[in-house]
């Protein structure tokens, strides 16, 4: 377990595991940010105005400003969208929202530039802590590293100049500070942050140690093998750049439809006006059929066929633990038919916990006994699985004898004298000392995919400790819904040993599992699935999923202990790490688009009736608006179904909501 093989100092606290400093970019420091702010607040104070029956010189120019504060910069962005021919969505929006107050319906237009300036500035928000957390990456790699020289002193250089054939020295708690071969020392290295296995890995010479990773208690000296830009931590930030940059951009899908829809609507308008003209008809009846028919044939009812359905959602999922980051992203997770799941922290909890006591049936010990013997000699060890043994006995309330003459050796184990005798607690390869008994019990629980811890008492084996990283309760029945709704079973892709995945795979009943995978491995599993055709779902938590995360169509981190990268690449977030909503908000955004599908289909029948009416007789210009404005509460109010409790505990059955 932990070793302590150089004996000098151990390094100051400062030096210890320096928590990255937080690069969160301030959410007033964005300009979007702060304009749709100040057109909520102008809007806010306008409708209490408004409300209260004040004069409407007070409130009508506060409604102006929240069209000038909301909408200039959509619109700014329509009309450069114009130049090449596209039809910016908010640029509809800002002319929609005029064409109301043209007709008196100041509120409804505010209300319109509102909601379209926060739906921006939550975008602008989510890509710059994006970004921030990118960056941040950047500082799980130490600055400066131990270089030895050639005269056997050393110096203190900066991380970035290191250059293949360079050694340097990894104390004890020291990040190592490039990738390279271990030529020197033995030390249990933790490497979660690349390859998110739940324990630290025992090196020793002719092992590889990466970039960032955090020495135990041993001191290494390590051969620099790659360039710090080639490091495996700056290719996961590299990776998870590339993949944000080159991700196709997404897109509603009313607003693909609405580019084709508001073009032929304008296009409609103008015939509507100018060919009654042409043939003699008065400027101003002309004029009022056109405002009537642009008013009725406005998208603002196909616009919130898709809005309601998917915010109730997002809203319905937040009550539930889940964060969606935007509409998009809720469209989006319904469309997925692969998933790929990632092990330590997803389908597991993350932290080793004991999980078997074997007592040696001629040691004179019990369950209780051989544990507490074991954490007493344990306690002063700061190993992973040390402190699981400590923390079983605690839970079980056991008192701990002292220990003295404690030592530790990488990759072997510790001793200590408890109660006047000598105590050993380390690897199964002292097992061979236990004979066949222990050997038998070794292996049977190496099988099960535990991690064997052996316990000696005067070098005479006395039991044996079973130590796992254990299994989520809900996991197998999250894998079964994920099998049921995508018509395939989940992949397990992790960067764990072969046989400790494949054990947790068949736990949960998942066939196909990819072991032993650096990130970038992760990430090219995705991508043959996407050049396949597929719609993957990736489910993770560490850093070393975050390129996946953001290659794949649809990402979600779990968040308790997920880290920064991982939460800001993913597009949802799992808050309570419970895997059972998964499934759960995969369903609800399929009901979601059902929903949009049946307000599209009301939007249309009320359209195509008032066009209807108002090209063939005569449509009133309030009955237009009241019809238009009738439709579109409809289906406002259709999509805030998806707001009730059996949206989301029903989201797993077949039927409409």
């Amino acid at each position: 377990m932990s070793a302590v093989l150089d004996q000098r100092p151990a390094p100051p606290a400062d030096r210890l595991l320096p928590a990255p400093p937080k690069r969160r970019t301030r959410l007033l420091a964005l300009p979007e940010a702060r304009w749709a702010l100040a057109a909520l607040v102008l809007f806010l104070i306008a409708l209490s105005l408004d409300l209260l029956g004040a004069p409407a010189w007070l409130w009508v120019p506060l409604y102006a400003v929240v069209y000038i504060t909301g909408g200039w910069e959509p619109g700014w962005e329509g009309l450069k969208a114009l130049k090449d021919k596209t039809l910016d969505v908010d640029l509809l929006m800002v002319v929609a929202a005029l064409g109301a107050a043209s007709i008196g319906q100041v509120l409804d237009g505010a209300l319109l530039i509102v909601i379209f300036a926060t739906s921006g500035a939550l975008e602008a928000v989510a890509t710059a802590r994006t970004a921030d957390s990118v960056r941040g990456l950047l500082d799980v790699a130490p600055s400066t590293a131990t270089r030895l020289l050639p005269d056997g002193g050393e110096e203190s250089v900066p991380a970035d100049i290191l250059t293949v054939g360079d050694v340097i020295l990894v104390r004890p708690g020291e990040r190592v500070g490039a990738d390279g071969q271990v030529l020197d020392g033995t030390s249990d290295v933790d490497q979660a942050t690349i390859t998110g296995e739940p324990l630290p890995v025992a090196k020793q010479v002719g092992d590889e140690v990466f970039a960032g990773t955090v020495n135990g208690t041993g001191a290494l000296r390590v051969l620099v093998e790659r360039e710090p830009a080639d490091s495996v931590i700056a290719r996961i930030v590299k990776m998870v750049e590339e993949a944000s940059e080159t991700k196709a951009p997404t897109q509603l899908f009313i607003e693909k439809v609405e580019q084709r829809y508001s073009i032929g609507m304008v296009v409609a308008t103008l015939a509507v006006f100018a060919v009654p003209l042409a043939f003699g008809d008065g400027l101003q009846p002309a004029l009022l059929r056109a405002m009537t028919f642009m008013i009725v044939a406005s998208p603002c009812a196909v616009v919130l066929s898709t809005m309601p359905p998917l915010l109730s959602a997002i809203a319905n999922a937040g009550r539930h633990g889940v964060l969606a980051k935007s509409a998009v992203v809720m469209e989006r997770l319904g469309q997925i038919d692969t998933v790929a799941l990632d092990k330590t922290g997803t389908l597991t909890e993350g932290a080793p916990q004991v999980t078997d006591i074997r007592p040696h049936p001629a040691s004179g010990l019990d369950e209780h006994g051989l544990l507490a013997l074991a954490a007493a000699a344990e306690h002063p060890s700061e190993h992973p699985l040390a402190r699981a043994v400590v923390q079983a006995a605690r839970e079980r309330g056991l008192t701990l004898a002292a220990s003295t003459d404690f030592a530790s050796a990488p990759g072997s184990g510790v001793t200590a004298t408890v109660g006047g005798r000598a105590i050993r607690v380390g690897s199964p390869a002292l097992a061979a000392a236990g004979g066949q008994d222990i050997g038998g019990v070794v292996r049977a629980l190496e099988d099960e995919g535990r991690t064997a811890v052996l316990v000696l008492r005067d070098d005479i084996p006395v039991g044996v400790l079973g130590i796992a990283d254990r299994l989520r309760p809900d996991a197998k029945a999250t894998v079964a819904a994920l099998t049921e709704l995508t018509g395939r079973a989940p992949v397990l892709l992790t960067g764990d040993n072969e046989r400790a995945a494949r054990h947790v795979a068949a736990e949960v009943g998942i066939t196909d599992v990819r072991a032993g995978l650096l990130p970038q491995d992760k990430v090219a599993a995705v991508k043959e699935w996407e050049a396949e055709g597929r719609r993957v779902l990736v489910v993770g938590d560490g850093v070393n999923d975050a390129p996946a995360l953001a290659a794949a169509h649809s990402g979600i981190a779990m968040g308790k202990a997920g880290s920064d990268l991982a939460l800001e690449t993913a597009d949802a977030v799992v808050v309570r790490d419970e895997l059972a909503t998964i499934p759960a908000i995969v369903g609800l955004s399929r009901r979601a688009r059902r929903l949009m599908v049946q307000n599209l289909v009301i939007a249309g029948i009320f359209i195509t009736a008032l066009v209807a009416w108002d090209l063939i007789g005569t449509l009133p210009l309030p009955l237009g608006v009241a019809g238009h404005e009738g439709s579109t509460v409809i289906v406002g109010l259709n999509g805030l179904r998806l707001l009730r409790e059996r949206a989301w505990t029903g989201s797993l059955g077949k039927d409409c909501p």
